[in-house]
């Protein structure tokens, strides 16, 4: 499968691989899978991606599986996005997507933080659509408000708080009986990054208002609280990664960080958390299911990770002139059609070598 291969179909090759092994990942990120299904309007509980204790709940709240299914997705985009010039760009071949989930690497902490913020944001989203029976709009803040500041609370304020709950019970598996063995951290570690994202989402929440007045005087405003952009909460998330922390592998009673030196620092909720350091994604590796930066464009006047010199690892770049047709200064002739020049340029691209 290529590169460009939709996001469904990559999506349902991985979770075939992790329902057959679902020690891989963990058993959490088979829920992966769900965004494979089908479109929003499906509300199946799809089998086999999702584990037993997510198809109950799927079973439970029916209405919820199409937000199931765009936090899948919202999560994977966003983390496409956020890395798309870089040597890693989440893209591993779905074949290898089990691999990477269980790698317990930096990028592996982003995916699970990531994921786990769209589920959220999605859920959340949902409620405030009418579109779940249990939870709408946050209606602890449909009163009150600052009368001398000239503001009351109105409208519908995400109820972020059914979205974390939700995504706790999802996504998070419990951690028992555990403590002090090799690769427990790992366990642990998934969890603290999935609660990572979600802590993700509550703190960029923000308030809108809308002013009420004669001629727009704004002489009362109501006030909501919102969720940000997920673009936002993408980038957020994305610092997290280039300051993440290295943990040891095993768990003594709580996570701590690797560096003996380090570890009365105390890790915060909003830390994303790393067990193993990351592998050269400069060349390709098919046990570890890496593709290399071989053929990848890069920017030649870039020194950032996009730049030729970065991405492409010090091995050069070739260069290839694209030849690109359209139509040009077009106008329209009375009566009745468009007359349009057509425009030849050429563009040089580069890829690694």
């Amino acid at each position: 499968m290529g590169r460009g291969a939709p996001l469904g179909r990559c999506l349902l090759r991985a979770a075939l691989l992790l329902a057959l092994c679902p020690g891989a990942a963990g058993g959490t990120w088979t829920w992966l899978g769900i965004a494979a299904a089908g479109g929003p309007e499906k509300t199946g509980c799809p089998s086999p991606p999702l584990s037993p204790r997510q198809q109950e709940l799927c079973r439970e709240k029916p209405e919820l599986v199409p937000a199931i299914r765009e936090g899948a997705s919202l999560g994977l985009r966003e983390c496409r996005s956020q890395f798309r010039h870089e040597r890693w760009d989440c893209r591993p071949p779905p074949a290898a997507f089990g691999q990477q989930l269980s790698s317990g690497t930096k990028e592996t902490a982003f995916i699970h933080a990531v994921t786990a913020a769209g589920l959220v944001h999605a859920v959340t989203r949902s409620c405030s659509a009418g579109n779940v029976t249990e939870c709408s709009c946050d209606t602890s803040l449909q009163s009150g408000g600052s009368a001398s500041e000239g503001w009351h609370w109105g409208g519908c304020s995400d109820d972020i708080h059914y979205g974390m709950s939700f995504s706790r019970r999802f996504l998070d598996v419990p951690v028992k009986n555990v403590t002090g063995k090799s690769g427990s951290g790992l366990a642990a570690m998934n969890r603290h990054n999935n609660e990572a994202g979600r802590q993700a989402v509550a703190k960029l929440m923000s308030v809108d208002c809308r002013c009420h007045g004669v001629s727009g005087s704004c002489a009362v405003k109501t006030c909501w609280k919102t969720m940000s952009s997920f673009e936002k909460i993408g980038r957020f998330l994305k610092d997290k990664y280039e300051n993440s922390i290295q943990i040891s592998d095993r768990l003594k009673k709580k996570l701590r960080r690797k560096e003996k030196s380090q570890r009365k620092i105390p890790i915060q909720k909003e830390d994303l958390l790393y067990v193993n350091k990351s592998p050269n994604y400069c060349v390709e590796d098919p046990k570890l299911g890496i593709p290399g930066t071989q053929g990848r464009e890069c920017n030649r006047t870039s020194e950032g990770p996009d730049g030729c010199n970065l991405l492409c690892c010090g091995r050069g770049y070739n260069t290839h002139v694209v030849r690109h047709v359209e139509r040009c200064d077009c106008k329209f002739v009375w009566c009745c059609y468009v007359r349009c020049r057509r425009c030849e340029t050429m563009t040089d691209v580069h890829t690694c070598k």
